[in-house]
């Protein structure tokens, strides 16, 4: 699997809980050893979003794609 594959195979895993919130995340793009995910809907604004990332997201990642070393969400 492509870093990429990798990555949007996570999204898939957590978007089922990120739906329940009203929103959605999908990967925009990976240079180097950064993510840039895109959140949608309610998580845009949602003042959790970083908890989310921080504690859901992030771990996922670092875990499961080592070469990822920054995560960047807009």
């Amino acid at each position: 699997m492509t870093t990429e594959e990798k990555i949007i195979a996570i999204l898939e895993k957590i978007r089922p809980y990120i739906q329940m919130h009203g929103g959605d995340v999908f990967l925009s793009e990976v240079k180097d050893d950064t993510a840039i995910l895109k959140f949608e809907g309610n998580c845009s604004e949602c003042p959790l979003l970083t908890v989310t990332v921080n504690r859901i997201v992030k771990p996922l990642i670092n875990e499961e794609v080592p070469e990822i070393t920054k995560i960047i969400f807009e």
